[in-house]
């Protein structure tokens, strides 16, 4: 059963005058959904996806989108904002994000970032700057046509040579961000990882930043379960309609997971249950690289998420109480019970 949380608002400032910032993250199938509800109830939250392909109108099942009558309630921002054939990117996530914690701020209420995205997550917490590094369109031309005639996993060797730590961050199928970091390389004579790592990480809210984490062998058993209610769900009906579309193959849209592995299946090159198989291996090492980003941001919160959900919830609450000065504690039904400290109240 749910533990329900009764909680007096801790306000969207912190007496330092910086706005709060709570953010809840994990790999995919971890079960962030569900825990996020509970909290944004609990602490007056409105929710931004921190999830990169949840951006996209129709791709729904194969992103893992909280439908419009789970959310409960809760507004959720970033959801349904593009077309599959519109690029989205870290920056744009950044500016939007920087928008939305504005307005939510300004609202009273706290902004609550929930997602797997590491990149997009970390810029937005810790105020990134990207500078302009230019384009080559010839070399871009160049990559692509080697791509094509080589394959992904050759494109993918060459950043490895190039830049090694982009190269294990980056997915061999994402040719579109592969492409960019072997650009910025020829443009600047600098790696992408170099620049991500110079970053000052210093941020301009008062962040609350919760991990979830799962023994492996558990959490790739969920991803498994989680692919076949997809297929349950209608998932090669939606891939077969997105890919049907016309969208060109480095469609920002079509980088992510659930579509892009049902290309050969819809060629008659395999089956579907090959397909979905492959779907299931990419899921798991998508996972993998997910904490691997994840183990280097600092600040985390880690949670164990195979407890079981009171517990779960439990030891979130005490973290954002110490972290936002909030008293924590149990009332006779064993429901939380907070309040806001004297410093709070004074603010």
């Amino acid at each position: 059963m749910t533990q329900h949380v009764n909680t007096a608002s801790p306000g969207p400032f912190s007496a330092s005058g910086k706005p709060r910032l709570l953010v809840l993250i994990g790999p995919t199938a971890v079960g962030k959904t569900q825990l996020s509800l509970d909290i944004a109830k609990a602490y007056n939250c409105e929710i931004i996806s921190g999830d990169s392909m949840q951006v996209y109108r129709g791709m729904d099942i194969g992103t893992a989108k909280i439908r419009p009558d789970e959310r409960q309630g809760i507004p959720h921002h970033l959801i349904d904002i593009r077309n599959p054939d519109e690029p989205y990117s870290t920056a744009d996530f950044q500016e939007d994000c920087r928008r939305l914690i504005a307005d939510i701020t300004a609202r009273g209420k706290i902004p609550f970032i929930v997602g797997g995205t590491g990149l997009y997550i970390e810029s937005v917490c810790y105020a990134y700057e990207f500078a302009d590094s230019g384009s080559d369109p010839e070399y871009r031309l160049s990559l692509e046509r080697y791509a094509d005639d080589r394959g992904a996993e050759a494109l993918h060797a060459l950043l490895n040579k190039a830049d090694a730590e982009s190269a294990a961050r980056l997915h061999p199928n994402d040719r579109r961000r592969i492409i960019r970091a072997l650009e910025i390389y020829k443009l600047t004579g600098e790696k992408m990882s170099e620049q991500l790592g110079r970053q000052t990480k210093t941020s301009p809210y008062d962040l609350c930043l919760i991990g979830l984490h799962m023994d492996r062998a558990k959490l790739y058993a969920r991803i498994n379960e989680r692919i076949d209610l997809m297929m349950e769900q209608g998932l090669e009906e939606e891939a077969r309609a997105i890919l049907a579309s016309g969208l060109p193959h480095d469609a920002v849209s079509l980088q992510g997971l659930g579509y892009k592995e049902f290309v050969p299946y819809l060629a008659g090159e395999c089956s579907l249950q090959e397909a979905v198989e492959t779907l299931k291996r990419d899921t798991r090492r998508f996972a993998k690289r997910q904490l691997s980003w994840f183990r280097h941001m600092k600040d985390i919160n880690w949670v164990a998420a195979d407890e079981n959900f009171h517990n779960k919830l439990a030891a979130v609450h005490a973290i954002i109480a110490g972290k936002f000065a909030i008293g924590l504690e149990y009332n006779s039904n064993q429901s939380f019970s907070t309040g806001v400290s004297a410093n709070e109240q004074n603010h």
